[in-house]
């Protein structure tokens, strides 16, 4: 291929991203804007072009899904040519060093890395081998807290010198005998991967120079998710040429959790003070109202490099608003619009995402799609019912509601661990089969048993543990006939110690998230009698989840988390929860660099839309097993209205007040309900000092200054202050939510 043929299809950011090959260079590529294009074809036109040998060029990607992409495009391009390229993730590339350099890096070549389950087996050895209790110290944590000291760099003696408090001094401690078990069994996790490289390569200069002498340019994809060690790595490796070429975008920076630091990519041009920056900001992607409105969205943020997106593709259709009362409803309304585009044809259920910010909001969504026999598919994950701790909990109801059932029951015998190894469920099921029953009768059999009798099929140290276990199933069966749905799930998760125990696991706050969506679904049920109510809970779900499992049709509504959706593009893209405390996240509220992620996060779902998008928020959810009133998402305001499709306000009917419209029976708001948007409140009054403040509580009476007079719906802590929900009068539901501190509420008498 010509130079002339390779350069052709693209426009002049572009090409020129592609010809400036010598010395550091920037590209600054939003979203839509042909990055991976770029990046092929100036590899080809260094191979192609400048005949560079493929044995000299480094190219990382961040996902082996990415370099399979890349590779493939590049053979198309420069054909059989380049297959001496070294293309791969960090990690990759980073593993074949290691397997090749390691006798001299001072590193067993024939290492074993350790996954997830294994990094948390050996941390939760290495907490009590410190002499520790892991009850007062979740592994997961310590094991993520190991994880960001490697990716600084950082060895437990260089971290022992960070040290600010007792957390910091636990960890220290387990780092180092986490280290020392890591090395006895010649295994690495997949930080060492990348620190250990680092660390050889510096100590061992003759091997360094050999490799910087082989990358002569070294190209780095999604350059804004690296992390410190990824950037020393690639600063390291293009010392002697400096033909290093960063490709990414600051706006897309969204895995601060995986420790990735956006500080790279902004300070990138301070580092290279000789660096060419190029700005790639035409879009290819999406409509100019799409494009405006994530425009608005991240122009907010401060930690960015200003670049301003633009498209030549057509206005389109504007952005589409759905206000729903609950997160019930707004799946509803999300179907209905889903309807009305495939049954006109517009696009295909395929071409749809739904996307959302953590993985629990999937339960209201999934149940929805079954329960209107629309086909989706979750994209990248696991369907809510089929998720671990939720078939660990559904297991514990259904063997508490059903005596005989032992599929449930074996699931769930030794989760979490209680010392019921093989050895005796062996012996239990051996004892089972010489009483003609199933194992959970059996179980049951042993508390009154003869303890004479029993020894003849469980040792000791079996028949004390499933006796304990066997007592504990009998009490929680018992339970089920005296309490209601929710009281029976919280004091089940309680007893099992259920949530230290998924707390500990890989991912397991997200983990804990699902368990509280499902007693979200529990308290559903909860005005029924005991065992009428677990009845029809487990009912309702199992019908749920044998839908599951019919399988996927192929033109399925992808139903994806926005972290996943990077990279990513639908013609049309729901985003589901735009509210405070769900996007942006609650964890994020009192941090301004986490509300900036949060915001990036908003601008990465938006402009995955090629030609509609649709903003989806729901006036009351159930969050953490809560019902919660939240305001409009923050990132809602900031588009501008004209860029919005006209609504039509519907009017509530006047009542006494409107805490009665937001309560009204049967009733919820329509998809054009008028909610209204949280106003840009003045600069606010000094506070109130706590002893002036009113006492309140749900079903007073109040009077505001400006909002009029109301009644209160729900008042709880924040911090030293108190929040207060208020539903004021008025033709429309205006409901408020309001620091007590602040608001200058007066209580009306006698309510």
């Amino acid at each position: 291929m010509t130079k002339t043929d390779l350069l052709s299809n693209l426009n002049p950011p572009q090409k020129k991203a592609v010809e400036t090959v010598d010395g550091p260079v920037l590209i600054l590529a939003g979203p839509g804007s042909g990055k991976t294009r770029v990046i092929t074809h100036r590899i080809a036109y260094l191979v192609g072009v400048l005949g560079v040998r493929p044995h000299h060029i480094m190219a990382v990607t961040f996902t082996n899904k990415a370099a399979r992409e890349m590779s493939s495009r590049l053979e198309a391009l420069a054909g059989s040519a380049v297959k001496d390229l070294t293309l791969g993730t960090f990690h990759a590339i980073c593993v074949r060093i290691l397997r090749r350099e390691g006798k001299e890096l001072g590193i067993n070549p024939g290492f074993t890395i350790y996954d997830g389950d294994d990094q948390l087996k050996l941390v939760k050895a290495a907490i009590k081998q410190a002499g520790l209790d892991p009850k007062n110290y979740t592994p997961g944590a310590i094991l993520s807290a190991i994880s960001a000291a490697k990716s600084e760099l950082l060895t437990p003696e260089e971290l022992s010198q960070r040290v600010t408090g007792h957390f910091d001094e636990v960890v220290v401690k387990v780092y180092e005998i986490y280290r020392s078990s890591l090395a006895r069994n010649n295994a690495l996790d997949f930080d060492d991967l990348l620190m250990k490289t680092v660390k050889g390569l510096a100590a061992n200069e003759a091997i360094l120079k050999r490799y910087q002498e082989k990358y002569r340019h070294i190209l780095v994809d999604e350059f804004q998710d690296t992390n410190l060690v990824q950037y020393e790595l690639v600063k390291m490796l293009s010392a002697k040429y400096r033909n290093i070429c960063v490709v990414g975008d600051p706006d897309q920076s969204i895995y601060s959790w995986r420790s990735a630091d956006i500080r790279n990519i902004l300070n990138f041009e301070k580092d290279f003070p000789d660096v060419t920056t190029i700005y790639l900001e035409q879009n290819y992607r999406s409509t100019r109202n799409i494009i405006g409105a994530a425009q608005a969205v991240i122009d907010s943020n401060k930690a960015r490099k200003k670049k301003t997106l633009w498209t030549e593709n057509e206005e389109g259709a504007r952005v589409k608003l759905i206000e729903a009362y609950d997160q019930q409803e707004e799946a509803r309304l999300v179907i209905n619009e889903i309807s009305k585009l495939t049954d006109s044809h517009a696009v295909k259920a395929g071409d749809i995402a739904v996307l959302f910010r953590t993985n629990a909001q999937s339960r209201a969504l999934e149940e929805a799609f079954v329960r209107y026999g629309i086909p989706y598919r979750l994209a990248a994950g696991t369907k809510f019912y089929e998720r671990r701790e939720i078939r660990d909990i559904l297991a514990y109801l259904k063997m508490i509601f059903n005596p005989a059932d032992s599929v449930s029951l074996l699931r769930v015998i030794n989760v979490p661990a209680r010392g019921i190894g093989r050895q005796t469920l062996e012996e239990l099921m051996h004892f089972a089969v010489s009483r003609g029953v199933k194992e959970a009768e059996a179980l049951s059999m042993i508390p009154s048993a003869e303890e004479a009798e029993l020894l003849e099929y469980f040792s000791l140290r079996s028949l004390k543990i499933l006796k304990a276990f066997a007592e504990f199933v009998i009490e929680v069966q018992k339970m089920a006939g005296e309490v209601r749905t929710l009281e029976l799930f919280d004091r089940l998760i309680s007893r099992i110690e259920y949530k230290n125990y998924i707390i500990s696991q890989p991912e397991g706050e997200d983990r804990w998230q699902n368990v509280l969506e499902l007693r979200s679904v529990a308290q559903q049920y909860n005005e029924l009698a005991p065992e009428e109510g677990l009845a029809a809970f487990l009912e309702s779900v199992s019908l749920v989840a044998d839908t599951d499992s019919l399988g996927e049709v192929a033109d399925s509504v992808n139903l994806i988390t926005l972290h996943q959706a990077k990279g990513l593009e639908f013609p049309v893209v729901f985003i589901v929860g735009m509210e405070e405390n769900v996007l942006p996240h609650y964890r994020s509220i009192d941090d301004p660099a986490q509300m900036e992620e949060e915001r990036r996060l908003c601008y990465v779902g938006i402009t995955r839309a090629k030609t509609r998008v649709y903003l989806c928020r729901a006036y009351r959810r159930m969050l953490m097993g809560n019902t919660q009133v939240n305001d409009p998402s923050r990132f809602i305001a900031d588009i501008p209205q004209e860029l919005f499709d006209e609504k039509q306000e519907v009017k509530q009917p006047r009542t006494t007040s409107a805490f009665s419209n937001y309560f009204r029976s049967g009733n919820s708001f329509g998809s054009e309900a008028s909610i209204p948007i949280k106003e840009k409140r003045p600069a606010r009054e000094e506070p109130l000092p706590l002893m002036e403040m009113p006492l309140l509580k749900a079903g007073n009476r109040v009077r505001h200054a400006q909002f009029g007079e109301g009644i209160v719906v729900s008042v709880k802590p924040s911090g030293t202050d108190q929040e207060v929900v208020v539903a004021f009068d008025g033709n429309d539901v205006q409901i408020k939510r309001l620091m007590l501190s602040f608001a200058r509420l007066e209580k009306i008498q006698n309510s």
